[in-house]
């Protein structure tokens, strides 16, 4: 998508600013565990913290509170996260899921063949499950350092491969490195589960009882002897995701201008809640929580497992150790291997295609840094190992295969850059094809200083919405500005789309361009072909010539031609702006446009 959506957008924001804060924890806990006051260290997270409501009493010390309680909120949020991406995000298609899959599933296998192929034996082998995942905070910190300048395409790609990640580590947690299971409350468990999915089935649409289930989920959960990560992360894979509908986008608006009106708190109250409902309540949710455990929870859970003691040879004993580099070899080289041969693999027998602008090279970088395994790692490492020598084993080789893997994903991005001329993963960022008013629709004299530029799709509710902008900012520029529209019709979603487009470039073969797009525009749901027509009649035109250029394959090839340069402008969605020449990302509101519009004019001045 030339416009990815708001959510993944937040989330790579989110977790690549976090990484900074991540490795900050990382150092305080290895100095702090390593200094004349390590036994404060020690005995902080050994603290008894409980919890009592009535006769009720769950009490834990501060480093199970940390790991049962905060990092269920952190896999609950990388479960709304899935669910969006399967419902309204990047993996909504099978050719987007297949490729990200396959890589994701070799990412996991090759890693734990590996280590079981270095550790000797006895409880060591149980540690196999520390070198399946990838920590998407610290992967993305580094990437953003030491990847190209332009990586958005290739960190969707990646974060659609620690997503089955992300999952099979939570089940391998639940299934194999879980207590005993207390069969009633794990039936407890699955009753909310249920409870869960029916609230999603009955569109409920306000937060607090999903909310309330989740914890209730969480609580009983862990009475099962399951560990609590595996309620986060169903149930935020059971709450629902959708992209926000024409109706109740308009329904808000409506209600929203109603405040205006009517500044009163009855009217706002109500108009808060129209605001709410056309945002799903995975979003909602997302957009409270995920700065809380990117900034929070991630960082306190560094603090509080990367603080191994290393003095008194512990640190000679652990380099010298099958374990650490077992944990060294799965994460570096298995993860390096497994992701590329899973994504090569599925490219070559035609299951998929690599995003557009991410080359081999960047696969094969994006793959190195994905043996930073730290948090799902570390979490792992302290349920796998009940022997502290080789938990502090295992937690040294994960510390020092996130320093080799950022290492070595730098070194493959420049060999791809150098050797590939890879510098760049993401989708076009200019025009493809300039515009001429000799064949683009434009409005506005044609040789105007500032130039915008939409894709649009005239049965998309949000380029309904956009012509309004439009519209303000011819009458904000006047003579300054050219607005010239061009076709991107997306059939998957709507299917009259193309036919409106036809109608539109018919309409213009006898000069009525603008007045058909506007007619189009305000009837979005009367598209069909006894519409059209009726529209053709309305304006006046000769309807039987309307009619063939409408079928004509002069017109086809006009709109595939739109279609053709919005690919490779790398516009993905509608509507998609260019201002001048560059692809506008971020908020389309008038306001925006018009101060990105004013900025290149500027910037168009500057000698």
């Amino acid at each position: 998508m030339a416009q990815l959506s708001g959510p993944v957008r937040s989330f790579l924001a989110t977790e690549a600013g976090s990484a900074g804060l991540l490795l900050a924890a990382v150092v305080v806990a290895l100095v702090w565990a390593n200094s004349p006051w390590s036994d404060s260290y020690t005995s902080l997270w050994a603290t008894e913290a409980s919890v009592s409501l009535g006769g009720a009493d769950l009490s834990m010390d501060l480093g199970h509170w940390v790991s049962d309680g905060l990092m269920a909120l952190f896999f609950f949020v990388v479960g709304l996260e899935v669910r969006y991406q399967a419902s309204a995000g990047e993996l909504t298609g099978r050719r987007s899921v297949v490729l990200p899959a396959l890589a994701g599933t070799g990412g996991m296998l090759v890693p734990a063949l590996l280590y079981l192929a270095v550790v000797p034996g006895g409880e060591a082998r149980g540690g196999w499950g520390v070198v399946i995942g990838t920590d998407t905070a610290f992967m993305l910190g580094a990437l953003a350092v030491v990847g190209p300048r332009f990586v958005t395409q290739l960190r969707v790609f990646l974060l659609a491969v620690t997503v089955l990640d992300d999952i099979v580590a939570v089940t391998v947690i639940g299934v194999v490195y879980s207590g005993t299971v207390r069969p009633v409350p794990l039936l407890a468990a699955l009753v909310l589960c249920a409870l869960l999915a029916g609230l999603s089935r009955l569109r409920v649409w306000r937060t607090a009882p999903y909310v309330l289930v989740a914890l209730a989920l969480w609580c009983a959960t862990f009475a099962s002897g399951l560990h609590a990560s595996v309620a986060g992360m169903i149930g935020g894979l059971l709450i629902p995701a959708r992209a926000p509908t024409r109706e109740l986008v308009e329904k808000a608006a409506g209600l929203f201008r109603a405040f205006r009106q009517s500044p009163r708190p009855d009217v706002g109250r109500t108009a808060r809640m129209g605001l709410q409902r056309a945002v799903s309540v995975n979003e909602r949710l997302q957009t409270v929580l995920h700065p809380w455990t990117s900034y929070v929870v991630v960082p306190v859970f560094a603090l509080a497992s990367a603080g191994i003691d290393l003095r008194g040879g512990v640190l000679a004993e652990a380099l010298s150790s099958a374990v650490t580099w077992a944990v060294v070899i799965g994460l570096v080289v298995g993860k390096l291997l497994g992701i590329a041969l899973g994504a090569f693999l599925g490219i070559r027998l035609g299951l998929g295609r690599l995003p557009q602008g991410v080359g081999p090279g960047q696969v094969l970088g994006g793959a190195a840094l994905s043996g930073i395994g730290f948090t799902v790692s570390l979490l792992i490492a302290g349920l796998a190992f009940e022997d502290p020598s080789l938990r502090t084993r295992a937690t040294v080789g994960v510390l020092l295969a996130a320093l080799l893997s950022a290492l070595l994903g730098w070194v493959v991005f420049h060999l791809a850059a150098v050797l590939r001329g890879e510098t760049e993963a993401d989708l076009p960022r200019f025009l493809d094809r300039p515009v001429d008013p000799a064949t683009d629709h434009v409005t506005g004299p044609p040789d105007a200083p500032l130039t915008l530029v939409e894709y649009g799709d005239f049965e998309c509710p949000f380029c309904a919405r956009a012509t309004g902008v439009a519209q303000e900012l011819r009458q904000r520029f006047g003579d300054r500005l050219r607005y010239v529209f061009r076709h991107l019709p997306l059939l998957d979603v709507h299917p009259h789309s193309e036919l409106a487009a036809r109608a539109a470039v018919a309409a213009d073969a006898q000069g009525r361009f603008w007045q058909m797009h506007d007619l189009l525009f305000a009837h979005q749901d009367q598209l069909e072909f006894e519409d059209i027509v009726g529209y053709a009649a309305q304006l006046g035109l000769d309807v039987e010539r309307f009619l063939e250029d409408l079928d004509s394959e002069r017109t086809a090839a006009r709109v595939r031609a739109d279609v053709a340069s919005a690919e490779a402008s790398g516009a993905r969605g509608t509507p998609t702006f260019f201002l001048g020449s560059r692809r506008h990302t971020g908020p389309y509101d008038a306001q925006t446009l018009a101060r990105e519009l004013e900025t290149s004019a500027a910037d168009s001045h500057l000698p």
